[in-house]
């Protein structure tokens, strides 16, 4: 089983990307990783819905791009299912019953997920009811993950 976790935008803080790059470590000496950094589309001053729904369509169409049908994808959305540790484990296990060969756990950019992504995702999942900033929420994931398969 391999994790892949597809993201839109750049981690800027270098707080958040050394311990990004912790918890990359300690879950590559368990299981294969693969981390896919998308580019975020500008959003300009003035936003109308069309504008945000083409910007979330254009980053959602980079994501699909990135996920094979021999993937299990957990999209990462506030309205999901509530997940913890033992959760997430769980997903993880369902996704190698399936006879997946990997699980890619997404990220959208500031806007969310396309229609289109959360459509193709097998769950969603949700860590809280409150939104975070997605640059944060990489390294919650990050961390769940390494605790789930690595322990503490």
């Amino acid at each position: 089983m391999q994790i892949k976790i597809i993201v839109v935008g750049t981690v800027k803080e270098a707080f958040y990307q050394k311990k990004i790059e912790e918890f990359q470590s300690k879950i590559r000496k368990n299981l294969p990783l693969e981390l896919i950094c998308l580019k975020d589309e500008s959003i300009p001053k003035q936003i109308s819905d069309v504008v945000i729904r083409k910007i979330k369509e254009t980053e959602g169409e980079k994501i699909l791009s990135r996920i094979q049908n021999t993937d299990y994808v957990a999209a990462l959305c506030i309205d999901g299912k509530k997940m913890d540790n033992s959760k997430i484990k769980k997903s993880i296990e369902t996704a190698e019953q399936r006879g997946k060969t990997s699980i890619a756990f997404v990220i959208g950019g500031s806007l969310g997920l396309s229609d289109a992504v959360v459509k193709r995702a097998d769950e969603k999942i949700s860590f809280s009811n409150m939104t975070f900033p997605h640059q944060l929420m990489r390294v919650m994931l990050m961390e769940v993950l390494a605790d789930t398969i690595c322990g503490k």
